[in-house]
């Protein structure tokens, strides 16, 4: 009966995730992701009432946030979607 030969010890840890593969930025506020988020969307096609849907919901958070950073982007995010629902109609 044959036994398989020993494994040589790792010199690293194995199940790396890829923010540990890959050198990443500072944590991006909220705001800076869904920027980012649609800056790489905006060429995928999306149903209209999903836009409709996110404008609203943006508006109130326009509203409603005290972060002024967050109404700019939630401000500038719902007058692009709105340009895109304008483009599709």
């Amino acid at each position: 009966m044959t036994t398989p030969a020993a494994q040589p010890p790792r010199d690293r840890a194995l199940g790396r995730g890829i923010s540990t593969l890959i050198p990443q930025a500072a944590p991006a506020t909220p705001a800076e992701q869904a920027a980012a988020v649609l800056t790489a969307m905006q060429t995928v096609p999306v149903r209209v009432g999903v836009l409709q849907a996110a404008v609203v919901l943006l508006e109130e958070r326009v509203r409603a946030t005290g972060d002024e950073a967050e109404r700019a982007a939630a401000a500038t995010t719902v007058a692009m979607l709105r340009t895109a629902i304008s483009r599709a109609g």
